[in-house]
């Protein structure tokens, strides 16, 4: 089994910066696709930002284009999530999920590919 835990979320103010982290409990992470998804009360979840095994393939939400940045360091097991220009619209609770797969190449941005989550951490963009 693997187990996901997200950190670095917290209150910021709009056009603030927030450095978001999952560290996976396996050191064969490189097996494993990730992504982040969030969720705010009332709304779906959605995709926010995926990325391959080896972190040289990427998906945005056009809603987080220029302002969001994916990556991962296989070393250290750990996926990040670099916010900028935060805005209140991005409030919402955040998770990382990853799924283990074959493909080096590809990423994965639907729920329905993923089985194994994070609890998530919490982001709130105050106007």
């Amino acid at each position: 089994q693997v187990e996901l835990v997200e950190s670095g979320g917290g209150l910021v103010q709009v056009g603030g910066s927030l450095r978001l982290s999952c560290v996976v409990s396996r050191r064969s992470f490189e097996s494993y696709a990730m992504a982040w998804f969030r969720q705010a009360p009332g709304k779906a979840r959605e995709i926010v930002a995926a990325i391959n095994r080896r972190g040289q393939n990427t998906y945005y939400a056009d809603s987080v284009k220029g302002r969001f940045t994916i990556s991962r360091d296989n070393d250290k097991n750990t996926g990040y999530l670099q916010m900028s220009s935060l805005k209140p619209e991005d409030t919402a609770l955040y998770s990382c999920a990853v799924k283990n797969t074959f493909s080096t190449q590809q990423f994965y941005r639907n729920v329905y590919d993923y089985s194994t989550w994070g609890q998530g951490t919490q982001v709130t963009v105050s106007s």
